[in-house]
């Protein structure tokens, strides 16, 4: 039994937050220079009561709607998010009751980001090809909009809200999902953080991310970003990870039909795309619209190349994460 990628869909809430409402807000952010450098216009919002098990079952049901997916053949759900609805219970078991899930699954949350993607299909992967379920629900969510600082330059143009689902399941025919690599750097975690609103005082562990330091009044949260260190940290650990994936799988890059990378920033992934020398043709870019929306910016982008045709059955997708942790990872998928 192999693991293959049956279905995807997402979901982004309604409410958007636009460049024009921000250069209103904010003049001197010069909020025309900054999209300029990522490519980011627009973003969705979640309102004040919707949180991510709010977007992570819409998703879902539209998953369902689109695919005709029964509910109650679900075996197992994976939530990945790094903005939970609570400490406890996690969101993944909020997220079971809402959808009607039968009671008799595994039901988990995945506290990652950029990468989580990746991460969540190796674990639905194991599950699958371990013979321990026939098909596992992915859904990441995240509510950014409520950790990032409203007054915060570096973050609140950049981070937008989404929910994504897929379905893996079982397949007889050769493996779909191949190459899998990850990668962890604790070191750099400071570097992307949100000090505030747990139970450590995240002010000794990056002192950088203090609100009073960076001028801010807190919003109880206040995610800082060294967007430096994060673009030099992609540039050292991304080629070498397209290197590995690319061995594991026995591919050469132009084997590779299309490429989806985490939507960080136009500028970033504009980068990367020329120092590995990829076609444009080739390279998903989906971030006008959304912003950053983390561990869903890849299946988003997946879904809608698939609802234009830029990939369609026997596609040899490469999907690579990168960001908060800091951690990576890749894989190589053939869509059917």
């Amino acid at each position: 039994m192999s693991a293959q990628l049956s279905g995807i869909d997402y979901f982004l809430p309604p409410t958007v937050l636009t460049n024009a409402y921000i250069d209103e807000k904010f003049p001197d952010w010069k909020i025309d220079k900054v999209a300029a450098k990522t490519g980011i216009m627009t973003r969705h919002v979640a309102g004040t009561e919707e949180f991510t098990s709010s977007l992570a079952v819409k998703a879902a049901l539209q998953l369902f709607a689109s695919q005709s997916i029964d509910p109650k053949s679900i075996d197992y759900l994976i939530l990945c998010t790094q903005s939970p609805d609570f400490f406890l219970p996690s969101t993944a078991c909020l997220v079971q009751d809402e959808l009607g899930l039968r009671t008799e699954i595994g039901a988990v949350d995945v506290n990652l980001g950029c990468s989580g993607y990746i991460y969540s299909l190796g674990m639905a992967k194991g599950l699958i090809e371990s013979n321990q379920v026939k098909n596992v629900l992915v859904i990441t969510a995240e509510t950014h909009s409520k950790l990032a600082n409203p007054n915060d330059k570096s973050t609140r143009p950049i981070f937008g809200d989404a929910a994504a689902a897929t379905l893996i399941e079982g397949t007889a025919v050769s493996t779909r999902l191949t190459g899998f690599t990850y990668g962890s750097d604790g070191l750099g975690g400071p570097s992307l953080v949100i000090p505030n609103g747990s139970l450590r005082a995240g002010g000794s562990y990056s002192p950088r991310s203090s609100p009073t330091a960076r001028g801010l009044e807190t919003n109880g949260y206040d995610m800082y970003m060294d967007g430096l260190e994060i673009f030099n940290f992609t540039l050292r650990v991304v080629p070498d990870c397209v290197a590995q994936i690319l061995d594991r799988t026995a591919l050469t890059l132009d084997e590779i039909d299309y490429f989806v990378f985490h939507q960080a920033n136009g500028y970033l992934i504009e980068h990367l795309r020329k120092k590995l020398g990829i076609d444009k043709s080739k390279f998903a870019v989906e971030i006008a619209d959304l912003g950053n929306t983390g561990s869903s910016s890849i299946p988003i982008a997946l879904a809608r190349a698939s609802g234009e045709n830029k990939i369609r059955k026997g596609s040899k997708v490469m999907i690579l994460g990168f960001g908060v942790g800091l951690s990576w990872g890749g894989a190589v998928l053939e869509w059917s």
